[in-house]
């Protein structure tokens, strides 16, 4: 027998897993070349000494009551309510909406305002798949259902009376979602919304979005990443959180519109961003892809609105917002300057006194 080995012909398995190989050996000598410059710089970033929101304590607020909502698809929706210390009849119950990737946090000084003055009643919850809630044991995540899920919370904790809806980017695209489905409870039940960087149905035009890139492409490739992510989800999630350097500063750059945006809040957007699993990231993108929903917007003509963007919001940029005032030209139009997607955590004294004077108009309104 030769003492030598002879070579195997190689097949196309084999081919390929060699270069797959090749190229996670260069993917691992660029990654541990460009580590450490991330680490320390993210480093340096966090430790702003004029840090505002430093010592802010993030995460849970006070509330009256919290209860697990289970959908009729045994997804269970995580709803928190504050009840008003000091009530004042007639005044709207507010209903906060939150986002994509995001969960009722997103709200944090907003709902430590309206708690503050003690006149509203609030109710806010995380979206399916989101924060404390469960997530779908099979299929897609559709903004219909999104709808449906807005009703049945409302049904559950305000069956009577007047309501705001405070929707931001998604959760404005579910408010939209639930006055298509029920368009009979604007200007009876719902006597205001509030919709912050969000879209009617220009997402193929965003530049960063995921969907976008994904709707041009069309459906086998949203089958292929939904398939992907769904057996090898908890591989991309081990991924995304040892690349958690990488993804802090793509939320700074791209999650806010200042210069030096608080460290403390870039924290606090990454964390929510992180724990929202891989699997329902890519199983709400063919609903976020194909979100149309500017006929809907009719049912808000009658009742007033109020329209918030950042101007450098890079993920539903200025243009989404303006589409939507063009189409409901009585809607009060607030662009905060030097913002970006997350504008009611950056800038969040001009949203709540935007948001304060909406709730007061309404008031005004009632009175006359």
């Amino acid at each position: 027998m030769s003492p030598y080995r002879i070579p195997r012909p190689r097949t196309a398995a084999g081919r390929v897993a060699g270069l797959v190989g090749a190229a996670v050996g260069v993917a691992a000598a660029g990654l541990a070349a460009g580590v450490a410059t991330e680490r320390t710089l993210v480093r340096r970033l966090k430790a702003d000494p004029t840090d505002r929101y430093a010592h802010e304590t993030f995460g849970e607020q006070r509330y009256d009551e919290a209860f697990r909502l289970e959908l009729p698809d045994g997804t269970d929706i995580h709803v928190e309510v504050v009840e008003p210390t000091r009530p004042v009849p007639g005044h709207p119950t507010v209903v906060l909406v939150h986002g994509f990737c995001l969960d009722m946090g997103t709200f944090h000084f907003q709902r430590q305002m309206l708690a503050a003055r003690g006149d509203y009643r609030i109710v806010t919850y995380d979206q399916p798949g989101h924060g404390r809630s469960g997530r779908l044991e099979s299929g897609e995540y559709d903004l219909a259902a999104l709808g449906q899920t807005l009703r049945r919370v409302i049904d559950r904790t305000t069956p009577e009376g007047p309501l705001v809806l405070v929707g931001h980017s998604m959760g404005g695209m579910t408010i939209m979602a639930f006055a298509e489905l029920f368009p009979e409870l604007f200007g009876d039940r719902v006597v205001g919304t509030v919709l912050m960087a969000t879209s009617g149905g220009l997402i193929a035009e965003t530049k960063l979005v995921a969907p976008a890139l994904l709707g041009r492409v069309g459906g086998p490739v949203l089958f292929m990443v939904s398939n992907a992510t769904r057996y090898g989800g908890p591989v991309i999630d081990k991924a995304r959180k040892s690349t958690s350097n990488v993804a802090w500063l793509l939320t700074r750059k791209y999650g806010f519109g200042t210069r030096k945006p608080s460290p403390a809040l870039v924290s606090y957007v990454e964390t929510m961003n992180s724990r929202t699993s891989a699997d329902t990231v890519t199983r709400y993108l063919r609903t976020l892809a194909t979100h149309s929903r500017f006929p809907a917007l009719a049912a808000l003509a009658d009742t007033p609105v109020l329209v918030v963007v950042g101007d450098k919001d890079m993920i539903t940029p200025v243009t989404h917002s303006e589409e939507i005032v063009r189409r409901l030209p009585h809607a009060e139009f607030v662009k905060i300057q030097d913002s970006g997607h997350v504008v009611m955590l950056e800038h969040a004294t001009e949203v709540n006194a935007a948001l304060e004077r909406f709730l007061e108009s309404l008031q005004s309104v009632e009175e006359r």
